[in-house]
């Protein structure tokens, strides 16, 4: 038996992502309306996120190098604006109070 064809016959070509090639490179970007203004919003895999660690400002908790996250940015900030935030966290950020309260034995950075 010979083995199953998942290709597409033909010499069709995959379709173009919306995105282009920079959104293949970095992940997916959106843009979104949060607290009156417009953020980027930008997708990051596991294998993309490996080397640092951040902090998430919906939970306060780190986010482990290599767990997917999103990077979220207002659209007329710089560099310095970036937070990365878990996905969760993102969509539940306007449920989420403005204080975050801090546990005992969390680090302070």
């Amino acid at each position: 038996m010979s083995p199953r064809r998942n290709r597409p016959k033909g010499g069709e070509k995959p379709a173009e992502s919306p995105s282009g090639a920079a959104g293949d490179r970095f992940g997916l970007q959106s843009t979104e309306s949060w607290q009156g203004e417009e953020w980027s919003v930008r997708h990051v895999a596991g294998a993309s996120a490996a080397g640092k660690r951040y902090r998430c400002p919906g939970c306060d908790q780190e986010i482990p190098s290599g767990v997917p996250h999103l990077v979220a940015w207002p659209e007329y900030g710089g560099v310095d604006d970036r937070r990365h935030w878990h996905k969760a966290c993102w969509n539940a950020r306007d449920r989420r109070t403005t204080k975050v309260q801090r546990s005992r034995n969390a680090p302070r950075y």
